[in-house]
């Protein structure tokens, strides 16, 4: 299963693909290979953004066949996009990439590595318990887009935060200084029996809820908290 996002990585912004399912084949495949083609796949109106995809589809199926490799996902970084698949062994995987690239007009750069721990993709592609608060929310944004929402609408915006322990959920309450945000009310789930929600007024656009959920994880993190998601109302509704 795909999933794509965005982080922040030594100050860069850098878009993500992984397959988070991909550790089921850690004990077959232990050979990093890398693509790095020369196109920024971060525009999606670029000029041969869609002969692009197919070049990559082309290459996924190429190195895929037979089970010599597994596509595990791929980083678009300062211009270029970055493929990673991990293979059985290292002998021709060049070879496959050439015969896909070489009749190409890209520039590109092939690498085979050992990586038996799958150390590169737990770091650099699997998402941070972060990432998967921005996949959260990003899912959330596109079910509003289906229902023809503005996004750029500031209307009242719910956060859900939980606690191990009560003293901990106090003194997030008690601490919380996070700008714009004030507590609304105790809750609680199957997991977690201590929770609060929080309410902000703020647009939905997937640039300022990204920043708003950066910082309000950060302070749920010093008090040992999680972070569980936001919900809202359609612009329409906003009085």
């Amino acid at each position: 299963m795909r999933e794509s996002f965005n982080r922040i990585e030594d100050g860069q912004s850098l878009h993500v693909e992984v397959d988070i399912n991909a550790f089921a084949y850690t004990k077959k495949y232990s050979w990093l290979l890398s693509v790095f083609i020369k196109f920024d796949a971060m525009d999606s109106t670029a000029e041969g953004y869609e002969e692009f995809l197919d070049t990559k589809e082309a290459l996924i199926i190429a190195l895929e066949h037979q089970e010599i490799a597994k596509y595990v996902g791929m980083r678009v970084v300062d211009g270029w996009s970055e493929f990673y698949f991990y293979a059985s062994h290292s002998k021709g995987l060049d070879k496959q990439v050439a015969k896909i690239l070489n009749s190409s007009e890209y520039i590109y750069e092939s690498s085979v590595v050992k990586d038996t721990k799958w150390s590169f993709y737990q770091h650099n592609l699997y998402p941070s318990e972060l990432d998967f608060c921005h996949l959260q929310s990003e899912k959330i944004i596109a079910l509003l887009e289906e229902e023809g929402d503005d996004l750029s609408v500031v209307r009242e915006v719910e956060h859900y935060v939980s606690f191990q322990t009560p003293t901990q959920k106090e003194r997030f309450i008690n601490s919380l200084h996070v700008k714009g945000f004030s507590y609304k009310d105790d809750i609680s789930s199957d997991e977690f029996e201590h929770g609060v929600a929080l309410v902000k007024e703020h647009s939905v656009t997937s640039e300022e809820v990204q920043e708003i959920v950066d910082e309000l994880f950060q302070s749920i993190k010093k008090e040992g908290g999680y972070y569980e998601g936001w919900s809202t109302v359609l612009a329409k509704e906003v009085e």
